[in-house]
């Protein structure tokens, strides 16, 4: 990915993908999307700013024990959203400023 643009909606589902399939990692998927939430200069649509917020802080940890805020199951789940999303055609161009 070109570290000089935004991903697109389609390398983020990559990201999501990428991550259950465990080709990367929690923390290697909450610091690809930390880079890209937090660059003010970016504009999103609300399709890929939902799903760049979930990536970012995928890593979160429930508790002193080892577990996560969010399981598997969920990350699986908001992949599936994604992909529906993706498919129902949600994404559109960013309005001016976001």
């Amino acid at each position: 990915m070109d570290a000089d643009r935004r991903p697109s909606p389609g390398e983020i589902e990559e990201c999501f993908a990428a991550l259950v399939e465990g080709r990367l990692t929690r923390d290697e998927a909450d610091r690809w999307a930390a880079r890209w939430v937090d660059d003010d200069a970016l504009s999103w649509d609300d399709l890929s700013w939902w799903a760049l917020n979930l990536l970012h802080g995928i890593d979160l940890p429930a508790d002193q024990y080892g577990g996560y805020l969010h399981d598997d199951e969920q990350i699986r789940a908001w992949l599936a959203e994604l992909r529906s999303r993706l498919a129902a055609g949600e994404t559109q161009e960013p309005p001016a400023g976001r």
